[in-house]
């Protein structure tokens, strides 16, 4: 069986792949990270038969593109310090793209996914103040989610945003599950990368299939900062530990793109009840 937990590893600059098709059970995501700093300050790529988002995690860059429908460029993007700091910018890059990486601040850390892709969508700039911002939930198990990869962007595989947990508190929650079709539930694989502040703390993960799963399994995972859990079935609450913010960076394919397509526990839905969150 291949692991569904990837320990943080120190980076280095330069780009480097945490998880793939040949490494994890995954079929669509593909998900690293990009350090660049004063002494290796760009880094170019192509997409090849894939799309992708860049989501900056710290720092300011500009980004050229070169792609089937038009070349484009954003200067100067991003200017949080760190996920905890402000919402993301994120940019959807379509398949056969070349693009360009440079960093105008002294460090610059970003995230880059990527999945399978048949379509020329153009590339799209997502700014922080076009992100969808929720707060969801109530009690223990608010939390704020933002998503930049939504249905506002077209993609054809890819949804991609971020969850920011406080001190304490649960997310994913009531437990939620999207690995079959139904009426209200498509398949999507989906990837976790995980930050903690401070960044000694760590989390909770825990993933468990329904019963009536071919292979069924139930897992609990110490996340830390860093770290990235790949969720290719089952359901999947998140917890931090009191005293500790707990971000994550979540990315789902599959072969339907349908924002939203899950089904909670039922063992657990009642929790939505209006009566318990009065």
């Amino acid at each position: 069986m291949r692991p569904r937990l990837y320990r943080s590893v120190e980076l280095k600059n330069g780009y480097a792949p945490i998880v793939t098709s040949k490494n994890s059970e995954l079929k669509y995501i593909e998900f690293g990270r990009l350090l660049l700093s004063k002494k290796c300050n760009e880094y170019e790529d192509e997409t090849r038969n894939c799309e992708a988002v860049l989501t900056i995690f710290g720092g300011t860059c500009s980004v050229e593109i070169e792609c089937p429908s038009q070349n484009v460029s954003y200067k100067k993007i991003g200017h949080r310090a760190d996920v905890f700091s402000g919402k993301p910018a994120m940019i959807y890059l379509p398949r056969r793209s070349k693009y360009r990486v440079v960093a105008e601040s002294s460090m610059l850390e970003m995230g880059i996914s990527k999945a399978p892709s048949e379509s020329d969508y153009p590339p799209v700039f997502v700014k922080p103040e076009d992100v969808i911002e929720k707060l969801v939930g109530t009690q223990n198990w608010s939390r704020r989610v933002y998503t930049s990869i939504g249905d506002n962007v077209r993609a054809q595989r890819l949804i991609v945003g971020e969850t920011l947990n406080p001190p304490g508190n649960w997310s994913s929650w009531p437990p939620h599950k999207h690995d079959v079709k139904s009426l209200n539930e498509v398949p999507l694989e989906e990837v976790y990368f995980f930050k903690i502040k401070p960044s000694q703390g760590f989390g909770l993960q825990r993933i468990y299939t329904f019963p009536e799963d071919n292979v069924v399994f139930d897992e609990v995972h110490i996340v830390e900062n860093n770290d990235t859990v790949v969720i290719p079935r089952g359901y999947h609450p998140v917890v931090a530990a009191p005293g500790y913010e707990l971000y994550y960076l979540w990315m789902l394919a599959g072969h339907e793109r349908i924002c939203g397509a899950s089904s909670e526990d039922p063992e657990h839905s009642w929790i939505l009840s209006t009566k318990f969150q009065e």
